[in-house]
Formats: structure tokens, C-alpha cells, sequence
């Protein structure tokens, strides 16, 4: 297990950014998804949570293969994804990654967000917090990016708002810009796999570190697109854009529901810190068995014997054993099925 905190600043308030981060996260998703990968809206409903009040659930399928590196595409089927699942409580959301194919990996995130300079030591009051950690202050202007997301009008060296009259941001920006708020964000993750586990973790972690990098420049550079939006022009926004995109990488048809009657407790499964609730178990009706289905028969209903042979008849009776059709055997052995799950280096 790995765990850092990475701590974002930003110049917006936690106000501003509830409909900024929704705008964002929409926007994004859409921008980073091509046919066939991308990532898929499956479900987005109000929930509602007994600790944390009113908030929002959301599941989604991030399809990846072609971002892999390549030692990884070597082990992992052509179709591949991760599941994630989001607890939106705002100012304080979790979020988890898992993957059915590998159950031993997992990312697990916790977010709180507060109007300051990152200062805030103390701000996870969690199970973890003894535990030692690497903090990590992201600078959203001056930190690199990856060059194939590097565009020039998301530059905020260079970017100014013409409805905020924020920015331009120079050097040592957290210390002179107002406002400023403040993504802390406690990341944790496991790949508990002897001989991958550091690799992998370690791999993990940076590519979430420019996730996040991308995501909070693009929800500044983004602010004249949003910052005059009311929550219900969000969430339509928000409808469109995920059909949009489910449709961009070839789900279809796209089935979004963005509901105004929150999800009882009982009805999503949550993680450790979020309600936990049971999973359906009631198989489609296409798996169903058919109750009244006929018994196949092994041999006829009745039998008719010839006469007994007369005493003293030769041993070469025409009258033969009758095999026990509970003890059947095949003539050859099953094939072996081990060459199904081929997996093919890209």
C-alpha cells in the first residue's frame, strides 16, 4: 500500500467550485474519450447517506487499454476497464477504482475542500491519519504536464478571466491571489502482487498526480464557461454531455438518469466509510432455468426379456447385461481450456 496527500490550490472559492468541479469532471471526460475507450457513464442518482446527508452517486466504466504502458498491456485483456464509484458529499467526497480483473488492486480517494493556502495539516480525521504519508503540493500553473495534454488557451501563466479578472498567475501565486481554496485530496494505493506491487503503485500515483494536475487547470481555464451556471443548469450540462460521450466511445443506446428522488441507503453498495448495502443476487430472467423442464431418458420404459434359456443351454446366451446409465463416461477426456484467455501485447 502507497499513501500520499496531494493538496491543489486554486484561485476560487469551495462555492464557486461545487458547480465548477461538476462542469469539469463532464467536460473532461468527454474530452478524453474516443470510440472505444474513454470513459461510460453507467449511473448517476442522488444518494443519500446517513452520515453525510444529501449527495450525489455516480459509477463509471474508464476504458484504458491504449494508455497502458507496455509491460502492462502484456498482462491485461485487449478489453479492459476500471470501475469507478464516486460519494459526492460536498465539501467531502470518496472515490474508489477497482478492477474485476485484478482483485488485488485498488485506489481508494478522499477529498475535502476548504478556502486556503493548503495549510491545513489536520483536515483527514480517518484511520489512516498516524500513518506516515508524502504530501504533495500540486502547482496548477508552474508544475509540468504530459505534452499530449499541453494546450495553450489551459496555459495559466497565461490565461486571464474576463468575467472574474483572475489570473494571470506568477510566480508564488498562492501567496498574492484571492481567493484561494485548497483540494486535499489523501490517495491511497494497493496492489498487493509480490514483484509488481511497488512498480505498480508507484506507476499508479503518478499517473493520478496528472489526472488531478489537468483536471484543476482545466476547471480554471474553463471558469468564463461556468462560473455563471445555477446547479440545475449544471446537472442538465452534466446529462448531456455524459450521453454525448457514452455515444463517443460506442455505448449505445446511452442510458443516463440524472433523478431528483435521492437513492434510499440500502440501494448502492458503499465503501468502508459509506453505508454498505447488499447487491442484488436475482439472476436475469434470459439465465433462468425452466422449472417444468422433461427429464431426458437413457433407455426405453420397458424392457422385454427373452424366455430363459433351458438348462443345460450354452454359455453364448443371447441375453446381455444392462449398463448403469448413472456411472457414464465420456469416450474422451475434456479438451483443456486453458488457451481461451489469450492475452495480445499492443
Amino acid at each position: 500500500m502507497l499513501l500520499k496527500e496531494y493538496r491543489i490550490c486554486m484561485p476560487l472559492t469551495v462555492e464557486e467550485y461545487r458547480i465548477g468541479q461538476l462542469y469539469m469532471i463532464s467536460k473532461h471526460s468527454h474530452e478524453q474519450s474516443d470510440r472505444g475507450e474513454g470513459v461510460e457513464v453507467v449511473q448517476n442518482e442522488p444518494y443519500e447517506d446517513p452520515e453525510h446527508g444529501q449527495g450525489q452517486f455516480t459509477e463509471k466504466r474508464v476504458y484504458l487499454n491504449s494508455k497502458l504502458p507496455s509491460w502492462a498491456r502484456a498482462v491485461v485483456p485487449k478489453i479492459f476497464y476500471v470501475t469507478e464509484k464516486a460519494w459526492n458529499y460536498y465539501p467531502y467526497t470518496i472515490t474508489e477504482y477497482t478492477c474485476s480483473f485484478l482483485p488485488k488492486f485498488s485506489i481508494h480517494i478522499e477529498t475535502k475542500y476548504e478556502d486556503n493556502k493548503g495549510c491545513n495539516d489536520n483536515i483527514f480525521d480517518t484511520e489512516l491519519k498516524d500513518q506516515e504519508r508524502e504530501v504533495c503540493f500540486v502547482d496548477i500553473a508552474y508544475d509540468e504536464i504530459p505534452e499530449r495534454y499541453y494546450k495553450e488557451s489551459e496555459d495559466l501563466r497565461y490565461f486571464k478571466s474576463d468575467k472574474t479578472s483572475r489570473g494571470i498567475l506568477q510566480e508564488g501565486w498562492r501567496d498574492t491571489q484571492e481567493p484561494v481554496m485548497c483540494s486535499y485530496k489523501l490517495v491511497t494505493v494497493k496492489f498487493e502482487v509480490w514483484g509488481l506491487q511497488t512498480r505498480v503503485e508507484q506507476y499508479v500515483h503518478k499517473v493520478v498526480r496528472d489526472v488531478l494536475l489537468l483536471g484543476h487547470r482545466q476547471a480554471f481555464a474553463w471558469v468564463d464557461e461556468w462560473i455563471d451556471m445555477t446547479m440545475d443548469e449544471v446537472r442538465e450540462f452534466e446529462r448531456t454531455i455524459q450521453e454525448a460521450t457514452n455515444q463517443k466511445i460506442g455505448i449505445f443506446p446511452p442510458s443516463i438518469s440524472i433523478s431528483e428522488t435521492p437513492l434510499s441507503s440500502c440501494s448502492l453498495t458503499g465503501p468502508a466509510s459509506a453505508p454498505t448495502t447488499p447487491m442484488c443476487t436475482n439472476a436475469p430472467e434470459s439465465l433462468s432455468v425452466t422449472k417444468d423442464r422433461p427429464r431426458k431418458k437413457s433407455a426405453p420404459e420397458t424392457l422385454t426379456l427373452t424366455d430363459p434359456a433351458p438348462s443345460g443351454a450354452p454359455q453364448g446366451s443371447n441375453l446381455s447385461p444392462l449398463a448403469d446409465s448413472n456411472h457414464l463416461e465420456p469416450s474422451t477426456p475434456p479438451s483443456s481450456n486453458s488457451d481461451v484467455a489469450e492475452t495480445d501485447e499492443q
